[in-house]
């Protein structure tokens, strides 16, 4: 016959009460080790993500790997052990993104002309300037004709250049002074002014970073025309 058929019901119940009671600290840290376990299996798993991302060199994507499992798993063993890594990820994802901008900053195009084709590359300086009647990016432009011939010029959107009959133009390459001849020719069709080593202009752009050319206007003081010229594509440009 069972115990409890033979004792009352209310010695049952502080017998019960007399029973081990559970132990609070061995629950909370049994559940933060639950916890512990399961960060660190997230950061693994986030690491592994970053180290594919890594073999394969998509280094966009371990960046963004890497700084997710920075910022959610700051502490982990995975992110001490991807740190080089990592660092190494990031620089590389700086300097794509890097090269991508510059490059983006270049316009070619290719177009019929008789029965031959005309080249351009061109590009705007980093800030518009004032001219003197109004503001304007100028444009650096290297043309390739079929008849007039390779040249290199500067063209405004409004104002005018101050170069009629031939000028100096300062140049700064990459912190270096440089002076290259200059000329604006007497026509109304466009507000250019051209540079007439356009040789030299193209190796210069094709080993430098920024130009800078002190730009002479007409009714207003000169002023610097920034080129960040680092993402230029020779390629694009055959023969020069």
């Amino acid at each position: 016959m069972r115990l409890s058929r033979l004792l009352p019901p209310t010695l049952l119940i502080a017998l019960a009460a007399c029973g081990p009671r559970p132990d609070p600290q061995a629950a909370a840290q049994a559940a933060a080790q639950a916890k512990a376990q399961q960060d660190a299996a997230a950061a693994e798993d986030m690491a592994r993500q970053a180290e594919a991302a890594i073999a394969s060199e998509n280094w966009t994507l371990a960046r963004a790997h890497c700084d997710v499992l920075g910022f959610r798993h700051p502490g982990s063993d995975a992110l001490k052990r991807l740190a080089t890594q990592c660092a190494d990820a990031k620089s590389r994802a700086d300097a794509q993104a890097k090269t991508a901008r510059l490059q983006g900053l270049w316009s070619y195009q290719t177009q019929p002309v008789g029965k031959g084709r005309q080249l351009n590359a061109s590009i705007y300086s980093k800030d518009a300037i004032d001219t003197g009647a109004g503001r304007s990016h100028v444009r650096l432009i290297f043309r390739d004709h079929p008849e007039w011939g390779r040249s290199s010029y500067l063209v405004l959107d409004n104002g005018d250049f101050d170069c009629y009959g031939g000028c100096r133009l300062k140049l700064d390459v990459d912190g270096k002074p440089r002076t290259m001849a200059g000329s604006r020719p007497k026509t109304d069709e466009a507000i250019a002014m051209f540079i007439e080593d356009e040789r030299g202009l193209w190796r210069t752009a094709r080993g430098a970073q920024t130009i800078t050319i002190r730009v002479p206007l007409k009714g207003a003081p000169a002023q610097d025309a920034v080129f960040e010229v680092g993402g230029l594509d020779p390629e694009r440009m055959p023969g020069w």
